[in-house]
């Protein structure tokens, strides 16, 4: 028998105890990780906050619509170069997608859009919109610099990352579809889960919520044209009235959801654009209409679709005009319904609960709202959350959407908090169970 290598055995012992799932060092006597609140505890620092909203009102200032996001990604380019940290860009046009961590597996993503609104702003203040017509209504711009915030936590606990952290900035979320482009670039390669989350103004600061399953609906658009022929008001009889033909259209696609679906399965239709003639006593040639569809599950959706065209092509001959129907597709992706993944909601509650307290962490009911995350969630395991920052001390703050839409920036460190939180915790833990990719991934990084 050959003689005993000792000096092996007590390396493999010390690497065994010094490599657990979760270091000594994150967990607290109670065996929680510490992760979630040293995290917080960092991202509350002065220079740390401060310097996340110069950031947001920078982005602020110069709102860029759907893929035309070069000034935003650009700074969001800078930062990520001042922290050090390495990206790909560009993707999907403007996005970009960073590295945090060791750069091999496990690799977990978390998301924020970019992307402004067309709407003026009519909240008077420093940092006021300077691009006419354009606004960031919806919080984008919170959601950078939070996501910014997140990769600056990474960064200075990079050591600890046992895996890889990606940072997705995506554009156009308002309807364009960068998420799809996102995917279709490479983005979520070799990724094993993402998370994203969206600011609420009417959920209280430093609460979140969310549920398992369906969250938030599937949505597309339509627009018709319904053409008939055009005459003087006082002979209709000389006429085919496309004004009656949509009336009768419109009150026809009502029925879809009140007569045709489930009550257990909630959809919506829509019309919300109605354009015809211009004159009080002449019947237009032709009348256009538009609107949006929702549902909670992808069979309901396409089946809303396929009767949405049945309905406005057969009404309108009903009435003797034609109709075309467009699904607007290019301009407007359908997006699929957003469905969280039911292994991950418990992990989000625990990670939430253990950052802001397990009482702050609420489950909510779906809501018809849509959003592109969804398009991940069809790809791999995902995770959305909404991240409340209203504070009634300050005042109302108005729903997103609205041109008087505000942030509460005093949400910062609890968005950069929970994203690196997320993320961190998801590759100690999880590291064991992912199972590495064959071939190439990321060892560029």
């Amino acid at each position: 028998m050959g003689s005993f290598n000792w000096v092996s055995l007590i390396s493999i012992i010390f690497m065994l105890v010094t490599t657990p799932i979760l270091s000594a060092s994150s967990l607290s006597s109670d065996g929680q990780s510490q992760i979630p609140s040293k995290f917080l505890n960092f991202a509350k620092k002065g220079e740390v906050f401060d310097w996340m909203v110069g950031i947001r009102r920078k982005i602020h200032e110069n709102p860029e619509l759907g893929y035309e996001e070069i000034e935003t990604s650009k700074l969001i380019r800078a930062e990520l170069d001042k922290l050090g940290i390495p990206y790909k860009y560009p993707l999907a046009i403007t996005g970009v997608t960073g590295y945090v961590g060791t750069g091999k597996p496990p690799f977990v993503a978390i998301r924020a859009d970019m992307d402004a609104l067309s709407m003026q702003e009519m909240v008077e203040w420093e940092h006021k919109s300077k691009i006419p017509g354009k606004m960031h209504a919806c919080g984008h711009d919170a959601h950078v610099a939070m996501l910014l915030g997140a990769a600056k936590i990474l960064k200075e606990h990079e050591k600890e990352l046992q895996g890889t952290v990606v940072l997705v900035f995506q554009p156009a979320e308002e309807g364009g579809g960068g998420a799809k482009k996102m995917l279709d670039a490479g983005t979520l390669e070799n990724v094993n889960a993402i998370f994203g989350l969206h600011v609420d103004p009417k959920l209280a600061l430093g609460e979140v919520a969310s549920r398992s399953g369906p969250m938030l609906a599937g949505s597309g658009f339509f627009e018709a044209v319904i053409s008939g022929r055009g005459g003087h008001a006082a002979l209709p009889q000389h006429s085919i009235d496309p004004v009656l033909a949509a009336s009768n259209v419109i009150v026809s696609l009502q029925h879809l959801v009140s007569r045709e679906a489930d009550p257990l399965d909630s959809q919506v239709v829509t019309v919300a654009k109605f354009q015809g003639g211009g004159a009080f006593n002449v019947i237009p040639d032709s009348v256009t209409i538009g609107g949006t569809f929702r549902a909670f599950s992808k069979e309901s959706f396409m089946q809303l679709r396929h009767r949405i065209e049945e309905v406005i092509t057969g009404q309108a001959s009903v009435q003797r005009c034609n109709a075309t129907v467009d699904f607007l597709e290019n301009e407007k992706p359908f997006f699929p319904p957003t469905v969280n993944h039911e292994d991950l909601h418990d992990y989000f509650r625990r990670v939430a609960g253990e950052l802001l307290g397990i009482h702050k962490v609420k489950d909510m009911q779906p809501l018809m709202g849509s959003e592109d995350f969804s398009f991940y969630q069809e790809a791999i395991p995902g995770y959305f959350f909404l991240l409340g920052m209203e504070d009634k001390t300050l005042g109302k703050l108005e729903s997103v959407h609205s041109p008087f839409f505000q942030i509460n920036e005093d949400v910062f460190p609890y968005g950069a908090a929970l994203h690196a939180a997320l993320a961190a915790s998801y590759l100690s833990e999880f590291q064991h169970e992912v199972p590495i990719p064959e071939g190439e991934y990321h060892d560029e990084l």
